[in-house]
Parts: structure tokens; sequence; C-alpha cells
């Protein structure tokens, strides 16, 4: 039977751990350099999501899974949540096939703008909502 990890709007979310995640050790020292740069946008959605305040499910930032490290993650789920600023727009085919390895690995990928981060934050945590209401419900 599956573990139910919390509740959304009433609806139960069930754990998606994902096991055996790759990862690459070499990146490791990109870790810290990457938190420090505060991009605004990641901090905005840091301080919504941090210790457990986002229907208690708990986020991990910048972590690294086989050759990339991701904005955020959550282990219950299997979900990666990426905050693409403007250096996105020339980089579709890159986020393509990152994203496509990460699916392959049996994660669910989030995708948020950073305008919307910055400008829309309300609605960003309600897509996410409904994100996970529908990848994880059962």
């Amino acid at each position: 039977m599956k573990e139910i990890i919390t509740e959304i709007n009433g609806i139960s979310i069930y754990k998606n751990f994902v096991e055996n995640l790759p990862y690459n050790p070499k990146l490791k020292p990109l870790l810290s350099g990457k938190r420090k740069a505060g991009i605004l946008s990641e901090v905005i959605f840091w301080k919504q999501v941090r210790a457990g305040k986002f229907h208690n499910i708990d986020f991990d930032r910048q972590r690294i899974i086989g050759n990339y490290i991701v904005d955020f993650y959550v282990k219950n789920l299997g979900l990666v949540i990426e905050i693409d600023g403007w250096s996105h727009d020339t980089k579709e085919i890159y986020d393509e096939v990152r994203q496509k390895y990460l699916e392959s690995l049996g994660l669910k990928v989030f995708r948020i703008k950073d305008f919307d981060v910055k400008n829309n934050l309300a609605i960003v945590m309600k897509d996410l909502e409904d994100f996970i209401i529908k990848h994880y419900k059962y």
C-alpha cells in the first residue's frame, strides 16, 4: 500500500520515492556557488517551500541528479522543480534533453518561469499544487 505524505485541498498525496538516482560527485563543488549566487526567483521560491512551509513537503535546493544540478527536488515525490530564467530562452534543446533524461529516471519535472515567480507567485504556488495533485493523488 502506498504511503500518504500530505494532503492538498483535502486530496491525499502519495509517496513516489525514486531510488538509486545517479550522482556525479564532480558537480559537488558547484553547489555552494549556485546557492550563494542568490538568484532572486530561486530565493523567493525557496522562502515559500523551505522547512515544510508548503503542505509539509520537504524540498531540497540545488540537488545533483546524474550530470545535472536541478533547482529544487522533492525526494518523497520524485519531483524536480526548475525555474527558467532568461538564459533558458536560448537553451530549448538543452532543456528538452535534460528533461527527457530526468523523466527517463522516473522523475516528474515542473517548470516555472522566473518572471512568474517574481510577479505571479500565488499563481505559481497554485499551479504547483495542481501539478502535484494531478501526478501524485493515486
